[in-house]
């Protein structure tokens, strides 16, 4: 937990929710354990979406569709999302899930594994929502930023790792040793690169937002 709990608590408890649908797919998916954004980054998306109204949209980590649904619901204009998905097992739950609600011909889900499928793709993107594994990140980054028009959006989740970042590696877990240093690598590649305009904000497990200079 970045933020106290009790604040995001609080905050939580705001929120006017989702549709009933949505509701119910991010229940499901905490049942069997799939992770899903967590609602203050939901409520973060919506603002985004709000704001930039973005006409193509790239994700790069499906799980069962939930944050495709999302973005497909609540951003102002009807959206061409494209997201991309390597898990074999969760596929079949997210094709249902934009079965479910109708969006199979706005979301279109491509298999296999993102650092392969996104040197196929061309681009632009108004905005890229990276929700991956996260020590694949800084692999992508070449990829996203080619495919990000300028002006678009990056938005990367999970990038604090429940405050492991801020620790020295030796602090961390060795399993979780070369994830840190990816990660690491990858927030300073965001906010040192002279095409880029990133913040870091404390957004439930940490969002890194990104704006693509116009050069």
């Amino acid at each position: 937990m970045i933020v106290e709990e009790r604040f995001a608590t609080y905050i939580n408890s705001l929120s006017t929710g989702n549709t009933p649908l949505l509701t119910q797919i991010e229940r499901e998916a905490r049942e069997t354990y799939v992770p899903v954004i967590r609602p203050e980054t939901q409520s973060f998306l919506k603002v985004m979406l709000a704001l930039h109204r973005p006409e193509k949209i790239l994700e790069v980590g499906t799980a069962v569709g939930f944050s495709a649904l999302l973005m497909a619901e609540y951003n102002p204009v009807r959206a061409e999302i494209t997201t991309i998905e390597n898990y074999e097992k969760r596929i079949p739950i997210a094709r249902e899930n934009f079965r479910r609600a109708g969006r199979e011909e706005q979301i279109t889900l491509l298999e296999g594994d993102a650092a392969d499928i996104l040197k196929t793709l061309d681009g632009p993107y108004d905005l890229i929502f990276m929700d991956a594994a996260k020590g694949q990140y800084i692999h992508f980054f070449e990829d996203v930023l080619r495919l990000l028009k300028p002006g678009g959006l990056l938005l990367s989740d999970n990038v604090l790792q429940e405050g492991d970042i801020i620790e020295s590696r030796f602090a961390v877990t060795r399993r979780n040793r070369t994830i840190h240093k990816r990660m690491r690598e990858y927030l300073y590649t965001l906010t040192h690169h002279d095409q880029l305009t990133t913040v870091i904000l404390p957004v439930g497990d940490g969002v890194a937002v990104t704006v693509k200079k116009f050069i």
